[in-house]
């Protein structure tokens, strides 16, 4: 058993290891304005670092910034279905605004759309307010969503209906 319970710290000297010491010694027989073997990590001594090796420069594309046009309203987009389908208006309104309802409550569904050639639309976030609900969506289109343009609808859809 000890005499003392409480030992009084040693005081610490600086002594180097065999290690230290041969790195001295060879950092001493080297001149000063030789090149070191390794680049130092930071300049304490004042001295200008050693340049890393430099990384090759890549081009990274940035998402480019899209230039609203115009809003489509439904009168626009009735219009649209019927010059490109080529059927009567009086036919095409109520589908377009049938198939705008559909659309809406699969949405207030929270449900995911995948409809060719518009596209995949998840909805990533929603909030509610009192009279409203503001969603923020993903659309993701295939790049030949462009080419997906028919020229013509088909006869199916021309005419009067029975």
């Amino acid at each position: 058993m000890s005499t003392s319970a409480k030992s009084t710290p040693k005081p610490r000297t600086k002594s180097k290891t065999a290690a230290s010491a041969a790195k001295a010694a060879a950092s001493a027989k080297t001149p000063k304005s030789a090149a070191p073997a390794e680049a130092p990590l930071s300049a304490l001594d004042g001295a200008t670092p050693v340049a890393a090796k430099r990384a090759e420069a890549a081009v990274v594309e940035s998402p480019k910034s899209v230039i609203m046009g115009p809003v489509m309203r439904r009168k626009q987009l009735v219009d649209a279905v019927v010059e490109r389908s080529g059927t009567k208006k009086k036919i095409a309104k109520p589908v377009v605004e049938a198939a705008l309802y559909v659309l809406a409550e699969a949405l207030a569904d929270n449900r995911e759309l995948a409809l060719p050639p518009l596209g995949r639309v998840k909805i990533r976030k929603e909030r509610k307010l009192a009279n409203a609900r503001i969603l923020t969506i993903k659309l993701r289109q295939s790049l030949g969503a462009d080419k997906a343009k028919p020229e013509d609808m088909g006869e199916e859809g021309k005419g009067d209906s029975d």
